[in-house]
């Protein structure tokens, strides 16, 4: 058995809980249910928290993990599908849950693993302009591994089309010198040339701001670190979709909640269901989308 302690703590105006066992320690906002740093005891973070980090009621912290729904991104580029279901006015990036308090349901140890369940109420079709009633509930499970699994249950009559990530930041020791593994051969959209459709050649590696969407993603990717000797590995379920960001040096200086030099240490690999991978949701139905992060040794 583990051991886990779990403390709250406050962070600017959010409610916080850090929960640290035998092996890792973790920080979760009650805002999002936003998974803020991850780190397994003795190695650098895996999930990375921005130096600049602005902890503001309403505002998605730069951070960890944040859950967007029930759309990915700029609303204006997700499938008319998707589109039709908000009823409202202006929509912002990313979607309407990031900056809104969950609700903790519970938190229960299940062996060497601690499972911490939280749910949005406000789903149920109290979100402003989404008429629709969705049970949202986002598990982050910390073992030797962290495991977040976000659960959309369409209790409505009709269908719901949705998009949808978690936003994964990851910290490494510099983004000039990794490489992701797992996307040799892939088809991805350039969102920086117009969302041009190209194939990827070989491993990723980075040498000006990236923001790519790979399409038919193997359900396993992986960061390569040689100054850190690791290898941060992801699995992924209920995704064919793998958003990689970097913003570089010019478009992190206008990121307030950015250092200048922030991007530097880190790299987003997004476990998403967008463009032709979004979520259809039949009355009764429910979909999981999942992602398991851990490291290994170079």
């Amino acid at each position: 058995m583990a051991n886990f302690q779990v403390d709250t703590e406050q962070h600017g105006e959010l409610n916080c809980w850090r929960i640290t066992s035998d092996h890792a320690e973790l920080l979760i906002a009650q805002q999002g249910a936003q998974v803020l740093s991850y780190q397994r005891i003795g190695e650098p973070p895996l999930l990375w928290l921005s130096d600049q980090a602005i902890f503001r009621q309403g505002k998605s912290v730069r951070a960890g993990a944040p859950v967007c729904w029930p759309w990915f991104g700029i609303f204006e580029r997700n499938p008319d599908s998707v589109k039709a279901m908000f009823k409202g006015g202006q929509a912002p990036a990313h979607g309407l849950v990031r900056g809104r308090d969950w609700q903790l349901l519970g938190v229960e140890e299940a062996g060497d693993t601690l499972r911490i369940e939280f749910a949005l109420p406000e789903a149920l079709g109290d979100l402003p302009g989404w008429p629709h009633e969705v049970e949202l509930k986002l598990v982050v499970e910390l073992g030797q591994q962290l495991k977040l699994t976000l659960t959309s249950y369409n209790l409505g009559n009709t269908d719901v089309t949705l998009s949808q990530a978690l936003h994964s930041y990851f910290a490494v020791s510099d983004v000039r010198q990794v490489q992701v593994e797992g996307v040799d051969g892939l088809a991805y959209i350039e969102t920086l040339a117009n969302w041009e459709q190209r194939q990827q050649q070989g491993n990723l590696g980075f040498a000006g701001e990236t923001d790519r969407i790979y399409v038919n993603a193997p359900e396993r990717l992986a960061i390569v670190d040689p100054h850190w000797n690791r290898r941060i590995t992801l699995q992924a379920g209920g995704s064919r979709t793998a958003v990689i960001w970097n913003p570089w040096s010019e478009r992190a200086r206008e990121l307030p909640d950015m250092a200048d030099d922030g991007w530097q240490r880190m790299l987003c690999i997004e476990t998403a269901n967008v463009l032709d991978d979004v979520v259809v949701l039949k009355p009764g139905a429910s979909h999981a989308m999942s992602v398991a992060i851990g490291s290994e040794a170079l």
